[in-house]
């Protein structure tokens, strides 16, 4: 994490995130003293609609998630500035994800579910959301270089310093190390030997996960229960069934 790679900036903008996420909710489900329901929007939800119900707090969990995330990096006297400045931007625009995710959220009211009426509130998507927005940010981040701009220096972004680094942008200072090769400097273990998918187009794919290097079949041995009854009452008998499965490694 100190390293200033484009991952780390991917963790503070996620951990700033995660933190206010969190405290928006238990300010929703009552578990924080401090805090209740998010206010009542102004304006109005819309025909057939009417604001109820307890909304995510969404204002005091970012307030109170700034202050736990940045306050490190505005007391602490070690580290240099300009990680301290990348940390401080990367974990805003964690929070700045987390506001695009506020959404409105409904129930249904009615006779037999007619649904001639709504009751909405604000609601936060699920961290998983936030992290996907995120990792969209982490693939395009800027790579930036602490340079003087007027009276105090600031990150601008490297092969295109006219331009200010965006509100929008994760950025980062370093170039990440080769994580395909084992690198215990950098705490890379490699992939060499990792379980991989040849199927997949994912990051699980075999051509991603093994760098191009090509990967090895192997045939494993499954145990597993197979043939199972159901006896009156009440009990579950089966049987021990042996399947071979073809898998695949990275060379």
């Amino acid at each position: 994490l100190p390293t200033g790679t484009r991952e780390s900036a991917f963790v503070y903008a996620l951990s700033a995130a995660t933190i206010s996420h969190a405290i928006a909710r238990a300010c929703t489900s009552g578990d924080l003293p401090g805090c209740s329901c998010g206010p009542v929007p102004g304006e109005p939800p819309g025909p057939g609609n009417r604001w109820g119900g307890c909304a995510d707090n969404l204002s005091y969990g970012l307030l109170m998630g700034a202050k736990f995330s940045d306050a490190p990096m505005k007391v602490k006297k070690t580290g240099s500035q300009a990680n301290k400045l990348m940390r401080l931007h990367n974990s805003e625009v964690g929070r700045q994800a987390l506001r695009a995710s506020l959404e409105m959220k409904c129930k249904c009211h009615g006779v037999s579910g007619s649904c001639s009426i709504r009751t909405c509130w604000k609601g936060l998507q699920e961290l998983r959301d936030v992290a996907t927005d995120l990792k969209t940010r982490y693939l395009s981040a800027t790579k930036v270089v602490h340079r003087p701009m007027g009276t105090r220096k600031h990150l601008v972004p490297k092969d295109l310093d006219i331009r200010p680094v965006k509100d929008s942008e994760l950025v980062y200072l370093q170039s990440s190390p080769d994580f395909c090769m084992k690198n215990e400097k950098v705490g890379s273990h490699g992939t060499q030997d990792r379980q991989c998918n040849k199927t997949s187009h994912g990051s699980d794919s075999c051509d991603l996960m093994c760098c191009g290097r090509g990967y090895n079949p192997y045939t494993d041995r499954v145990v597993e229960r197979c043939h199972c009854k159901y006896h009156w009452c009440c009990y579950v008998t089966c049987r021990r069934c042996e399947r071979m499965v073809e898998r695949y490694v990275c060379k």
